[in-house]
């Protein structure tokens, strides 16, 4: 498939369309490519960002470096951004033919505040079950504490009736 002038690279236009954010550092941690989803999570332009410093975007940079120097891939890191309200899953990994370092970012803020409110939906079912469970013990106990007075009372009054027929 022949390219024509002026026309984007097929990668170029899925990158366009993806929903996961691409970040392409070089060796000295300056921003070389964004993907328009990235640029959305962060709220930002390529033109404000590609260039700078990745440190300007994502804080720190030691797991870029890391992935360099070991040659490796971080599959799945999961990375919180609180100034942008994003938590996110990276890939990272080296391009080492071109002196690159790519992420790709996974926006699951979504699927975090899904988890965090299933767990406060469940942390108020146990504190209900638990509130149920003390009502019912101190309802139990205030039953038995009145059934033992009554039984105790009704003892008294057969023993006074047992000493009554015993004196006729």
């Amino acid at each position: 498939m022949e390219k024509k002038a002026g026309e984007k690279a097929l990668w170029e236009l899925l990158w366009e369309y993806d929903p996961n954010g691409l970040l392409v550092v070089d060796l000295e941690m300056r921003i070389r490519v964004v993907n328009p989803a990235l640029c959305a999570m962060f709220r930002t332009v390529p033109e404000k960002i590609v260039g700078r410093h990745a440190r300007d975007l994502r804080g720190d940079t030691q797991d870029l470096k890391d992935v360099w120097e070991t040659n490796t891939v971080i599959h799945a890191k999961e990375k919180d951004y609180p100034d942008y309200g994003l938590h996110v899953r990276e890939v990272i990994f080296p391009l080492k033919s071109h002196n690159l370092i790519a992420c790709i970012v996974v926006d699951t803020t979504h699927e975090m505040k899904q988890r965090e409110e299933l767990q406060k939906i469940k942390n108020q079912t146990i504190q209900r079950v638990n509130e149920v469970v003390d009502k019912q013990m101190k309802v139990a106990q205030e039953i038995a504490s009145l059934l033992g007075e009554t039984t105790a009372n009704t003892k008294v009054s057969l023993l006074q009736l047992l000493k009554t027929l015993e004196r006729e």
